[in-house]
């Protein structure tokens, strides 16, 4: 894995404070980052009203690495308090970077939730929780967070994944590795563009996994776009010993061989927030021992949808999502 710096888009200090201003504006208005339709419409009308610079700085992913970490806000140890023990306690800790987050995807794009994660939240808070440490999830520690594409079962799943650093004392990484920086054969992408195998509801979704309606369906893990190659991949929830044939795994473990040889490890700083495009990276997280004593690695995690973006088979339409649904913050 490199440790090859990614790209960085350096806010200035005026650009900061237009920000924070904003954002500290809302939290007084409303005393609170827990979502509403008032607060997610004041949030579009402030995103609205922001300078160029700043809208530059949050224009699309525009090279290969499929990623780039915005860099220059402030987080003060002190005052966001300690790192809380479960998504379910955060509450409005941190409230001030949630809208901060929310206002940045909101510049992006079409910020998202969904009914059946941290109660429907557009802002997540991704924290090390006792008794998750083995997961597939982002409450794990001890494990490898396996590269994966964020909420890859879903066909209503995020174009950009956006994850901003409150505490990081240990250098913990997130991994990351584009699909645009693979090479694989011809024979391989042929394989891969085949819909073979299902991806099924990660362990975060309880309730996804017991869904009852239609059979799982097979999707494609490579998809060929006018501007290059997309993937959709989750191999710690895609049963490839039941689903595919012999030349479909060897296919499959050969871009997971790739994509570890083109991984790179991100290790952010508070305030730093990595935008990952979700259709051309695979994300993960390096293992570690949490502490519980209010110093753990925090992160806030935001999901974006972009608008009129073509990046996905069209037969992802059909798809039932195993009941989940997907909270647009702005739908039409």
């Amino acid at each position: 894995m490199s440790t090859a710096a990614a790209p960085v888009r350096q806010l200035d200090a005026h650009t900061v404070g237009e920000l924070r201003e904003a954002a500290g504006k809302l939290l007084a208005e409303f005393g609170t980052s827990a979502t509403s339709p008032q607060l997610l419409a004041r949030v579009r009308e402030v995103a609205g009203g922001f300078s160029e610079t700043l809208r530059h700085h949050c224009r699309p992913v525009d090279t290969a690495d499929g990623l780039f970490v915005l860099r220059g806000l402030d987080v003060d140890d002190t005052e966001i308090g300690p790192t809380p023990a479960g998504w379910a306690a955060a509450g409005d800790s941190g409230a001030l970077y949630d809208i901060a987050l929310l206002l940045l995807a909101t510049v992006m794009g079409n910020p998202i939730a969904w009914e059946g994660q941290q109660d429907g939240r557009f802002v997540h808070n991704i924290v090390p929780s006792p008794g998750h440490e083995t997961e597939q999830t982002g409450a794990s520690s001890t494990v490898l967070l396996s590269p994966h594409t964020e909420d890859a079962f879903h066909p209503g799943r995020a174009h950009l994944l956006m994850l901003g650093c409150m505490r990081n004392h240990d250098h913990i990484a997130t991994t990351a590795a584009s699909v645009r920086k693979t090479r694989l054969a011809d024979t391989d992408v042929a394989q891969l563009t085949r819909a073979v195998v299902p991806i099924l509801p990660d362990d975060a979704y309880e309730a996804a996994q017991h869904f009852t309606g239609d059979a799982p369906p097979a999707v494609p893990a490579l998809f060929a776009t006018d501007e290059g190659m997309t993937l959709r991949y989750d191999p710690a929830y895609t049963p490839l010993d039941d689903d595919a044939d012999d030349a479909y795994r060897a296919a499959y473990g050969r871009l997971s061989d790739e994509l570890a040889r083109v991984s790179v490890a991100v290790s952010l700083s508070p305030g730093e927030v990595l935008v990952v495009d979700n259709d051309l990276v695979v994300h993960g997280r390096v293992p570690f021992r949490a502490r519980y004593d209010g110093t753990d690695r925090w992160l806030k995690r935001a999901s974006v949808r972009v608008p009129g973006r073509r990046t996905r088979p069209p037969a992802e339409a059909s798809e039932h999502g195993y009941g989940q649904a997907a909270l647009e913050a702005y739908a039409s």
